[in-house]
């Protein structure tokens, strides 16, 4: 049907965001006469225009005559409140579109609904629902974050055959040059990344996005007994830093927040300091009792796992995947095998 292949091509445009739009959704917008596509556009960055409206800017002054004869293709339902813009159902009412599409409704409280209300009270043909579950999957941390006001939570690991992340007491790189770009990429479409202290004074990770064009996340790290070494990466100030534990250290830092806690820090605390700052999209990178922790807790909404061939025979164990986990993806890269789970 050719509902489902423009929608499909709002989805393409929408992930041309990911990364910047944050905590707002992944929007792509198409507008099409006679079955050509006469305009296009996405939600770029946040707190910028709306896909809708680089999509009807986009279209070439001979083509404009035609807009008010063309179909409206958008992978989520257009606003009708005023935010950081103005509602996109006031520009399409104003252009006189006739049919709108949509994949699925915005859960935003402000919205819900009231879009495509607005415009089927003043006439506009309205269709919703066209690849539902692909638009959920395509937004599924911000539907998190509106509707259970929290951070969406991904785990990551890279494993060996036989289930283990790495050597006991030493660095033991699993993944392959091409899943460590992939990782990056990653990266660069979350807010927030977090590992235990045991990994950054093992690992020395450096937490950014070195190998793939974005931007750095939120570094943030367990060390509530102050191991990490002041000479070690996640303390050089280069990127924000959040430290939970003993503030230990004295300087001038201008990126990096120690946070004292009592005991160890529990998952809902951090939740709901990412979420205070605005941060939607958590990777959490190990190490395993960190990743444990979240397993335990059920405090997970996605899992990733990197599977080298190499064989370890021993070491630290791997996290069992939850039973309640459900594979949504399964691929190569490069000489690891990538399985991606959702609850």
């Amino acid at each position: 049907m050719n509902d489902e292949r423009f929608i499909r091509r709002c989805f393409e445009l929408a992930r041309l965001g990911a990364g910047a739009v944050s905590p707002n959704p992944l929007v792509g917008a198409v507008l099409v006469h006679a079955d050509r596509i006469i305009g296009e556009g996405w939600h770029q960055r946040w707190g910028e225009a709306h896909a809708e409206v680089r999509c009807i800017a986009s279209v070439s002054p001979e083509n404009q005559a035609l807009i008010p004869y063309s179909t409206l293709y958008c992978n989520l339902e257009p606003c009708s409140h005023f935010g950081k813009t103005p509602p996109c159902c006031d520009l399409i009412l104003r252009q006189k579109i006739r049919r709108v599409v949509v994949a699925n409704m915005d859960p935003n409280p402000l919205v819900a609904g009231k879009g495509l209300d607005a415009l089927r009270r003043a006439g506009v043909e309205v269709l919703d629902g066209i690849l539902e579950a692909e638009g959920y999957w395509l937004n599924r941390a911000f539907f998190t974050w509106i509707t259970q006001q929290r951070p969406y939570v991904v785990l990551k690991w890279a494993q060996s055959s036989d289930g283990f992340l790495g050597k006991t007491g030493e660095r033991t790189p699993i993944s392959g040059a091409e899943t460590l770009r992939l990782v990056h990429r990653w990266r660069t479409h979350c807010d927030a990344i977090l590992v235990g202290a045991r990994t950054a004074e093992l690992d020395n990770p450096r937490l950014d996005t070195r190998f793939f064009p974005g931007k750095n996340p939120l570094r943030v790290v367990f060390d509530t007994q102050g191991k990490i070494p002041a000479s070690h990466h996640l303390l050089d100030d280069s990127i924000e830093t959040w430290v939970f534990g003993k503030p230990v250290m004295k300087g001038d830092f201008r990126n990096t927040k120690f946070i004292p806690v009592e005991g160890s820090v529990e998952v809902p605390t951090l939740l709901e300091a990412l979420k205070i700052a605005n941060k939607a999209i958590l990777l959490v990178e190990g190490g395993a009792h960190v990743l444990q922790q979240f397993v335990d807790s059920g405090h997970w909404d996605e899992i990733r796992v990197l599977e080298n061939r190499q064989h370890l025979s021993n070491g630290i164990a791997a996290p069992k995947i939850p039973e309640n986990a459900v594979l949504k993806q399964d691929f190569r890269c490069g000489a690891d095998w990538v399985r991606i789970f959702a609850r």
